[in-house]
């Protein structure tokens, strides 16, 4: 249990991390500040504030960090693959602290009680409202994409709300992923509706080779002139259905991001900044390859690095997920070049900070046609249950269980998602809490018959998918959850090598090769799939089920790490 004296020894560690001096208000008021979390020293004639993989978020949420977050090829062993107290030890954070809460899965449950949720609009509007009342002219706020999905008002409204919500904010420019699963005519709509700009230098008219959107645009910011290249989520058509998208193409487009940048520095662009959904090893190695990017502020695998890293003269930064992290990067500029800058990844804890009250207003209206359904509890959490890690999870379980009991299947596959809010235990399990995680537009709980080759030929391409050496091969997401199933993964081991051991649980056997087994799944990417939303199934397991224990899955044995 922490005491007060531990509190306190933590938040002061915490704030040297954070640069912000003296903790006074936490000694006197038992809990962080809003003006400690908004200290800063600034530099320069430019402040870059970065907000990405919101996931529609509107209210402050628990989200647990993970805990495995395996690093393959070259990233093995690198930021962003390390976890838990390796991680507190590499950035000096002390344990227990709300940093350590904030960035790890370290006594997560312990220390969530104590330092409530994080995030909502709400507070992040504050937060932003108040750098720009402090440096005026000077700020540049940028959306990372996956910002207008992820909950049941984002799939009922088709974005609506969200994209309500974001016109409030007013970001100078965003780029997408999750968004394209509106369906490309919706999104076109939503997003010609904003007064800022969606970026993407990477999407193509399949027919004409046109871009679909504006590649960049220049902004003037304390006399800097700015240019901002978006990169929605390379991997889109194969992630995520196709069939949404079907008149565009996407690609990482390194050539062309060069074409660009040369462009936007031959045009007069003092900074370059890639706004960017590739995941950061993808940004690693694209701008090591790219010349004349200055900044990246990168997105889509929900990292939150308290500093920024470098390759080269290239600065990139991670802002993490769900509203947790705003992140605030001051430049100082001269004859075309970063001379200097600070920077801060300002941990939004919902509870030092005061709400927006416009903002709040809105979350209010948009959530109030959903809020009877949002708040029905279906059941009770006797344990963690959370989604974020590279293997399994224990929200994933609970999915995995509902779909093998409700469509009588001998197997279940989930797909391995990064969004989807945290459950403590003890806590009710509401309807919002299962459309956090399940909200898709393709939700579809199927039952097919598959024969043992061909599950372990899905495995296979999952992981090649996530653990490929190679961060331009990787589409992203973690490992496909299963249940009903064991099986071992060498994430060392190249293609259509790394699964083995495979066995039915529910018999004990090995999974052949040529029989066929039931299997379940839902949110597949094909078009045309049968069954009831998942959400359902979830819902109707829940009705026999009120406590779920919330024991992570110990199914999946883990080599070559």
């Amino acid at each position: 249990m922490i005491t007060r004296r531990d509190f306190w020894t933590a938040s002061m560690a915490t704030a040297a991390l954070l640069g912000t001096g003296s903790l006074r208000h936490v000694a006197a008021q038992g809990r962080l500040s809003q003006d400690e979390l908004l200290r800063f020293e600034a530099r320069g004639q430019v402040t870059i504030l970065h907000l990405t993989d919101l996931h529609a978020q509107l209210l402050p949420v628990h989200f647990r960090e993970a805990s495995t977050n395996i690093g393959v090829g070259e990233m093995r062993g690198l930021l962003p693959h390390l976890t838990g107290p390796e991680f507190l030890k590499t950035f000096a954070i002390p344990p227990k602290s709300a940093l350590a809460y904030g960035l790890t899965s370290a006594d997560y449950v312990e220390l969530a009680r104590y330092y409530g949720r994080m995030g909502g609009l709400d507070r992040i509007v504050t937060l932003i409202k108040a750098i720009r009342a402090e440096r005026s002219d000077r700020v540049l706020l940028l959306d990372g994409g996956d910002s207008w999905h992820g909950s049941w008002g984002a799939l009922q409204t088709r974005g609506q709300d969200m994209a309500d919500a974001m016109a409030l904010l007013q970001p100078d420019a965003m780029t997408g992923h999750w968004e394209f699963t509106l369906g490309a005519a919706r999104l076109k709509q939503l997003a010609d509706a904003q007064s800022f700009p969606l970026l993407a230098q990477n999407i193509h008219d399949a027919e004409f080779g046109d871009r679909v959107f504006a590649a960049s645009r220049v902004f003037e910011r304390g006399g800097i002139r700015i240019a901002v290249i978006g990169q929605a989520f390379a991997y889109t058509p194969i992630a995520n259905p196709r069939w949404l998208v079907p008149d565009w193409t996407f690609g990482l487009r390194e050539a062309e991001m060069q074409v660009e940048v040369d462009i936007l520095r031959a045009g007069g662009a003092d900074v370059v900044v890639l706004l960017s959904h590739n995941g950061l090893d993808v940004d690693r190695k694209m701008v090591s390859r790219v010349r004349g990017i200055d900044v990246v502020l990168s997105g889509h695998t929900h990292d939150a690095l308290p500093e920024v890293t470098r390759v080269g003269k290239t600065l990139i930064l991670a802002s993490g997920s769900n509203g947790k992290f705003v992140s605030r990067l001051d430049l100082d500029v001269q004859g075309k070049e970063i001379r200097g800058f600070s920077y801060r990844l300002i941990p939004v804890f919902a509870d030092a900070i005061v709400p927006d009250a416009e903002m709040a207003a809105l979350v209010a209206r948009v959530r109030a046609p959903f809020a009877a359904d949002l708040g029905r509890v279906l059941g009770h959490s006797g344990g963690l249950l959370y989604r974020r890690d590279s293997i399994a999870g224990s929200l994933d379980d609970m999915i995995c269980d509902a779909m093998l009991a409700e469509r009588d299947a001998e197997i279940a596959l989930s797909p391995g998602m990064r969004w989807g809010t945290t459950i403590l235990p003890g806590q009710a399990i509401t309807f919002e809490d299962v459309t956090n995680a399940t909200a898709v537009t393709y939700p579809a709980n199927y039952r097919l018959e598959m024969t043992g080759a061909q599950i372990k030929a899905i495995l296979e391409d999952v992981a090649d998918n996530i653990f490929n050496p190679d961060p331009y091969l990787q589409s992203g997401g973690d490992m496909v959850r299963t249940g009903g199933l064991a099986f071992a993964i060498d994430v060392g081991k190249p293609a259509g090598g790394r699964i083995g051991d495979m066995v039915l649980l529910r018999s004990g056997q090995p999974i052949e090769a040529s029989r066929t087994y039931a299997v379940t799944g839902w949110a597949s990417v094909s078009e045309g799939i049968e069954g009831p939303p998942i959400w359902e199934t979830v819902e109707r397991h829940l009705a026999g089920h009120r406590v779920v224990e919330g024991k992570p899955g110990v199914n999946v044995r883990v080599k070559g790490m």
